[in-house]
């Protein structure tokens, strides 16, 4: 005689049901993470197009900027800006330019030594 189903376990009853919710479960979850992988996509986008429009406002900035230096450094801005200012600037002459050489780094401990010894001793008079 064939059993009852109030008799049957529940793990039988139940089994079915389970797999059912499981592949829902699996099939509503892949459905969820693939559009929050998507607006995540979206968003990234987003915040790069934004980056790259600062970067060229940045570019077209420091552009200005650097032609409004060269202008700035230019000789005929600044004996203009000494004449606005009346700073009383005038162009050496030929008599009152010194030109220096650079000295050149020691190649020796030695040679430091003597230049520090030389840097040190108008110190040591004026004590």
């Amino acid at each position: 005689m064939a059993k009852n189903r109030k008799h049957q376990s529940a793990a039988i009853r139940f089994g079915p049901a389970l797999k059912a919710f499981l592949l829902c479960l699996l099939i509503g979850g892949s459905g969820v993470g693939y559009v929050w992988q998507k607006n995540q996509i979206y968003e990234l986008g987003q915040q790069i197009r934004k980056r790259e429009i600062r970067l060229k406002d940045l570019q077209d900035q420091n552009g200005k900027l650097r032609d409004q230096l060269a202008l700035m450094k230019s000789p005929t801005f600044l004996a203009a800006r000494v004449r606005e200012l009346n700073l009383g600037l005038m162009p050496p002459g030929s008599a009152p330019v010194w030109y220096l050489q650079e000295p050149t780094p020691a190649s020796n401990k030695a040679g430091r030594a003597q230049l520090a010894a030389r840097q040190t001793s108008p110190v040591a008079m004026n004590e």
